[in-house]
């Protein structure tokens, strides 16, 4: 577990800088779509807070942030330094530096109180993290109350013979278009690595409900390629 963090964390180090525009490249740009869809789902109104756990470069941090005004906070929480000087710059930029607060943190084990935040959300980062159950927990922890935990991430596709064609392209042919675009073939191979050992859609709404979240809803985007789920705290 302390190898997979360690290796993790190396390889987030390294491709900081390039991490946006290969989101992009990676997902045709869909993602900042399903990151709308998602918004929506989760209705945030101002004044509210939340963590955007593993946050990377900050979009969806600064998203939430947008959401939850001047009266509102969010904490964007990640491990790398190199990601959060990205997204400090990418926040000021955007005009929410005094909602946001960025803290270089483990997602493992979250440094707040128990009900903290009306939402706790992670994209695309749950199949990186050491141990996905311990992370769900910890979210759920420091949720309040009536709160949401949020996960959007990659998938695997349910139906058989789409899963062969995405699994193709996410092996083989997206480490080779990170290599001609931005030189980084081995990081991006390991990516794509990290969603074999990564539970299925069906299979994550009950580690959800393990977290004591209930209920779960699910939203596949693209036959399955990537996954929506949001728990609610009793």
């Amino acid at each position: 577990m302390k190898e997979k963090a360690k290796y993790v964390h190396s390889v987030f180090e390294s491709i900081a800088d390039e991490y946006d525009k290969m989101n992009n490249i990676i997902s045709f740009g869909s993602h900042i779509a399903w990151r709308n869809y998602t918004m929506k789902r989760m209705n945030i109104k101002p004044g509210q807070t939340a963590i955007d756990v593993a946050c990377g470069t900050c979009d969806w941090t600064i998203t939430l942030a947008e959401a939850v005004g001047k009266e509102g906070q969010v904490v964007g929480l990640d491990f790398s330094q190199n990601m959060l000087d990205v997204g400090a710059y990418k926040v000021a930029n955007k005009g929410v530096g005094g909602v946001v607060k960025l803290v270089n943190g483990d997602a493992m084990k979250l440094p707040y109180e128990d009900n903290t935040f009306d939402f706790a959300t992670i994209g695309f980062a749950l199949r990186n993290v050491p141990d996905v159950q311990t992370v769900l927990s910890e979210m759920a922890r420091v949720v309040k109350p009536g709160g949401k935990v949020v996960s959007l991430e990659v998938s695997k596709p349910p139906f058989y013979p789409y899963r062969q064609l995405f699994y193709l392209y996410f092996y083989k042919i997206l480490p080779l278009i990170a290599k001609w675009t931005v030189n980084k073939y081995e990081e991006y191979a390991w990516l794509p690595q990290s969603l074999t050992n990564f539970p299925d859609s069906r299979e994550l709404a009950g580690m959800f409900q393990k977290a004591g979240l209930d209920p779960v809803e699910v939203k596949l985007f693209m036959g399955g390629v990537a996954a929506l789920h949001i728990g609610t705290k009793p």
